[in-house]
């Protein structure tokens, strides 16, 4: 499978692989506000001119041209092309007519049009794009933050094999979505904290879900807000502050990632041997001479101590979801069920 990289638009010919492109920054009520103004705007330049310039104009009803005539004028020469009960007759006022207000009357009409799409054509195939790919979620991995850390998980989670169409990214951040979408994931631009949020990403048939939001508040709050919308999703969530580890458990985190004490852990070993390190970058990088992997313990594997398995070195066992280690008493016999994490090889060359 080919891994988009960050100089290649990602081929998205296997289905659509966005659920919106970047909108604007403005809420609605601000948006259509500007327009109205913009509209009016518009017609009131046109309206003092033809004010100013009334001597120009003939009523063809009462030969008199009148404040309430020239704003009739004005509004139906504007959005229309008039009726012809008042006209312009100088040829100053023809002109005026003639390169000013027509271009003025098709950028009103293009401002209506924009409008309509804006506010109930665009909000219609929106509506049914989002069914649409809404339909095909299923087993996907969401991703919500897209700071360092999740970027970095994302790319190595493609290294892996995954496909990044089975991949959702919800940030606020424009820029962050367009790196996620170079990487061919699926995007939202959205508040993961929130409940539509989540459902709009069927949170609850996530096969994992990844948080880093960059405030641990933030991270939790985003963990406590999925896991009742998916008690059964596995949740990954990074914290850098140890003290918050404890209540991002409590919010229904799986795993809790601190990156600054596992930093300490390879400097620390780095200590011990100059190799250890190395060792354990090379076991979390899919690019490694080597990998861990995890998974169920197979049928002919039950009642078999640990040490037997062949598949790699199996290292832990976790049972119930208890970890045991290779040289404790529960590893001497393998149970259905049971989870098996092992060193295997990697696709990587040597560093």
């Amino acid at each position: 499978m080919r891994v988009p990289s960050h100089h290649s638009r990602p081929d998205r010919s296997r289905g659509v692989s966005h659920f919106l492109r970047r909108r604007s920054s403005l809420p609605a009520w601000a948006d259509l506000a500007w327009r109205v103004a913009l509209v009016f705007g518009l017609i009131s330049v046109v309206l003092a001119i033809h004010w100013i310039d009334r001597d120009g104009l003939k009523d063809n009803l009462d030969n008199h041209i009148s404040f309430v005539d020239v704003l009739y004028f004005t509004t139906v020469t504007v959005t229309t092309v008039g009726y012809g009960d008042i006209v312009p007759v100088s040829p100053q006022t023809r002109l005026f007519e003639t390169f000013i207000v027509t271009p003025i009357r098709l950028f009103v009409w293009l401002i209506f049009l924009g409008t309509a799409y804006s506010f109930f054509l665009r909000n219609t195939v929106y509506r049914w794009r989002m069914a649409r790919i809404q339909k095909a979620l299923e087993g996907h991995i969401v991703v919500a933050g897209f700071g360092t850390s999740n970027a970095e998980a994302v790319r190595e989670l493609i290294a892996r094999g995954n496909d990044p169409h089975r991949i959702v990214v919800i940030d606020c951040d424009e820029h962050a979505l367009e790196d996620a979408e170079e990487l061919g994931c699926n995007i939202l631009c959205g508040d993961a904290t929130r409940d539509r949020t989540l459902k709009d990403v069927r949170i609850d048939r996530a096969c994992s879900m990844i948080v880093s939001g960059g405030r641990d508040d933030t991270s939790i709050l985003i963990t406590l807000t999925a896991r009742h919308l998916a008690p059964g999703v596995p949740i990954s969530i990074v914290v850098r502050n140890e003290d918050n580890e404890l209540p991002a458990r409590q919010a229904g985190a799986t795993t809790v990632i601190n990156p600054v004490s596992f930093a300490g852990l390879l400097l620390a070993g780095s200590c011990s041997g100059q190799h250890i390190a190395d060792y354990m970058a090379d076991l979390a990088a899919a690019g490694g001479r080597v990998k861990l992997s995890e998974r169920v313990a197979a049928a002919n594997e039950v009642g078999l101590p640990l040490q037997a398995i062949r598949t790699g070195i199996a290292v832990r066992i976790y049972r119930d979801g208890r970890p045991i280690g290779f040289w404790e008493a529960g590893a001497q016999a393998v149970k259905a069920g049971d989870m098996i994490v092992e060193i295997v090889p990697g696709d990587g060359e040597t560093r």
